[in-house]
């Protein structure tokens, strides 16, 4: 084999290489979007499941609120029943806006809110919302590396040829996430907008010292790096 042959061999090995590392890159990142889609549904069960205990407490001060119980029911079969990002995302925002409207109802009921199993449930609620948010932004950080991969240069070239597409953003148009909500009178109900875990942590919780110590340590739990090992923006 002559000098050319030698060369061209070397340039055929440089490039299986080459596609070979950009194939596994991009299996790597759509294996974390797949983990981090999975960890928001983890959570929305999780919600899902509390959501009965919380309904039944305020109902049992709040009876004829049919209404509302009736939309939260319904908002909470299709939180864990949605298929897809897109889907899921919806029916999360829409049942987020609900249990804002519950909230306000338990908001007309100082017995209610005194109820130490309420308490509870608000509580374990706010958590839920809180690791909800968190991996939110963790499966949005993945979808940004996989998609940001799979749109530059080289691996733009055979990323599609080989099945890997972009994958959609988890939208999430709630401004408590980026902002402190205001607290609305017991008789106005919060806006749809409105995230259970802003609504508990800004009206509910106050800022009283407990409710600070809760926020922190919620904080510090909530903190999870993305798949480069750096944490998301807002965290």
């Amino acid at each position: 084999m002559g000098m050319l042959g030698w060369i061209v061999l070397a340039v055929v090995v440089l490039v299986l290489v080459l596609v070979i590392g950009i194939y596994n890159r991009l299996v790597r990142l759509r294996a974390l979007v797949k983990e981090g889609f999975s960890g928001i549904t983890v959570q929305l069960r999780r919600r899902a499941d509390l959501i009965p205990n919380l309904v039944e407490t305020v109902q049992g001060y709040a009876t004829h609120e049919r209404e509302v119980f009736e939309e939260v029911s319904k908002a909470r079969a299709a939180s864990v029943n949605a298929g897809g990002v897109e889907a899921t995302a919806q029916a999360d925002a829409q049942m987020t806006g609900i249990l804002g409207r519950l909230f306000a109802v338990a908001e007309a009921y100082p017995e209610l809110k005194a109820n130490t199993n309420f308490l509870q449930l608000q509580d374990q609620l706010a958590n839920i919302e809180g690791e909800l948010q968190g991996a939110r932004r963790y499966y949005n950080a993945t979808v940004r590396d996989l998609n940001t991969s799979i749109q530059s240069f080289p691996a733009v070239m055979i990323a599609r040829p080989m099945g890997f597409n972009e994958e959609p953003f988890y939208q999430d148009d709630d401004p408590a996430i980026q902002s402190a909500p205001r607290c609305p009178s017991r008789a106005k109900a919060p806006d749809s907008a409105w995230s259970v875990a802003g609504y508990h942590r800004h009206c509910v919780a106050g800022g009283s010292r407990a409710g600070q110590r809760r926020r922190t340590n919620s904080a510090l739990h909530q903190r999870r790096p993305d798949p480069e090992g750096f944490f998301p923006p807002g965290h």
